[in-house]
């Protein structure tokens, strides 16, 4: 094993759970298809919203079989643990079990103590409907909230393990337990960087000698009864008539707002000796990450600044590896401030290559994931450089003279290595670059 200075950190494993479907080739085949996962909002009722659509992963039930091939006993915990997940968690379990599939280890090849988790997620709302019954037997016959009636009337109506569904630390906790993953174990709050920040710290870990294994994820939903309210009042939502399949048009001159979405995705991140070692195949290599916050004196977020730092700090962090840039993952929200704030730190990164640079953005075809979107687009340029060619920008059919970014297309090469960024409204970022292993093997 090679010392903690020298450790390098590969991928060996990936999972989705998405709007495009539950597993990696359903996740290729809609991307390189130019498919958008867009459709009729069905998860709730969205009467009295302005919103009737969204991307929605309606492939993922919550039955059983959504988690991927489980032995027995393992498939019995999951079951019974239903219960105490809402949603969010469910597709981070999911897309766990999923990935650690996909990466084949077996229990005697890691010792449980080196093996760790690292997750992001949005923060999880409840529902209304784990609250109905509580509120309405406190409510007088005038109709008003009796405020002395909750602790003895409404309090006992309530789901005692409501709780537990919440808690944005549980899709690491039930990962960990399903598992037996005794290693370093984090959970991350931070919005829409909340996927590549996991990557960062998983892989940082393993570097540092903590760690041999890691799993690094993120779930988010845009699609919940509450956050569509909130994000419909803070924030430039596509709305209106036509298609709404074209409504993700990240850069496009014509762009009119985010499409809300949903998903999770997990990476396994494995120290590169111990890989070798068991055999595994390995899709790629970390090899830049880096997170940084800029906003200003009165708190509001300077995207671009934070942007264009982070991307610094990944690029830097790679080395000579960087100068072989293949693609650039971009955030690409589909605002008109959001995207013209990225588009200007790109320029600043990368300066007049950024108009050659094939720019991609999975969000075209299933918008804004909340947390869940990072590590989906990650896997997304993985899946490119193993392929050797991008999928298409979708739907940038104008580009916006003041973006000047150059689109990707169905069959552009992917080159050697990706860089995949994402920032929040308040100014937190994160950015990673990703080699693939095929050309360093």
């Amino acid at each position: 094993m090679r010392p903690a200075p020298d450790r390098r950190v590969v991928i060996t494993g990936m999972g989705v759970v998405c709007p495009l479907g539950l597993s990696l080739e359903a996740l290729w085949d809609g991307l390189v298809s130019g498919r958008s996962a867009v459709g009729p909002l069905e998860s709730f009722a969205a009467a009295g919203l302005p919103l009737r659509h969204a991307a929605e992963a309606r492939e993922f039930t919550g039955e059983i079989d959504n988690f991927g091939p489980l032995d027995g006993e393992r498939k019995k915990a999951i079951r019974k643990g239903l219960k105490v997940m809402c949603r969010e968690s469910q597709m981070a379990v999911a897309a766990a079990q999923r990935a650690l599939h996909d990466c084949g280890i077996a229990p005697d090849q890691h010792r449980p103590e080196r093996f760790g988790c690292v997750f992001g997620s949005d923060y999880m709302l409840t529902l209304p409907e784990d609250f109905t019954a509580a509120v309405a037997a406190c409510r007088s016959a005038e109709g008003t909230f009796v405020f002395d009636r909750w602790a003895g009337e409404g309090m006992p109506l309530l789901n005692p393990l409501w709780l537990l569904k919440y808690l944005p630390n549980m899709p690491a906790s039930h990962i960990a337990i399903y598992n037996d993953l005794r290693g370093p174990s984090n959970s991350v709050t931070i919005r829409e960087a909340s996927g590549h920040l996991a990557i960062g710290e998983a892989t940082m870990t393993i570097q540092r000698g903590a760690a041999d294994v890691m799993l690094a994820g993120a779930t988010g939903t845009r699609v919940h009864p509450m956050k569509t309210v909130h994000a419909l009042q803070s924030e430039q939502v596509a709305l209106g008539d036509g298609d709404p399949t074209r409504w993700s048009r990240p850069f496009d001159r014509d762009r009119k707002g985010m499409v809300l979405g949903e998903g999770a995705a997990v990476l396994v991140l494995e120290e590169l000796d111990h890989a070798l070692a068991r055999g595994a195949r390995v899709y790629g290599e970390v090899v830049g990450h880096a997170a940084r916050q800029s906003s200003d004196a009165s708190g509001v977020g300077m995207r671009r600044r934070a942007l264009m730092l982070s991307m610094r700090g990944a690029l830097a962090k790679a080395g000579d590896a960087a100068t072989r840039l293949g693609h650039v993952h971009a955030h690409g929200l589909s605002t008109v401030t959001g995207d013209r704030d990225e588009a200007a730190a790109l320029h600043d990164v990368l300066g007049a290559a950024v108009g050659t640079l094939p720019t991609v953005a999975a969000k075209s075809h299933f918008g804004n994931l909340g947390a869940g979107s990072g590590v989906v687009e990650c896997i997304a340029s993985v899946l490119a450089l193993q392929h050797g060619q991008l999928f298409p920008l979708l739907n940038h059919e104008a580009a916006d003279p003041d973006c000047g970014i150059r689109p990707a297309r169905a069959g552009d090469p992917a080159g050697e290595l990706f860089v995949s960024s994402a920032v929040t409204p308040q100014g937190q970022a994160a950015s990673v670059v990703i080699r693939g292993w095929q050309l360093t093997a």
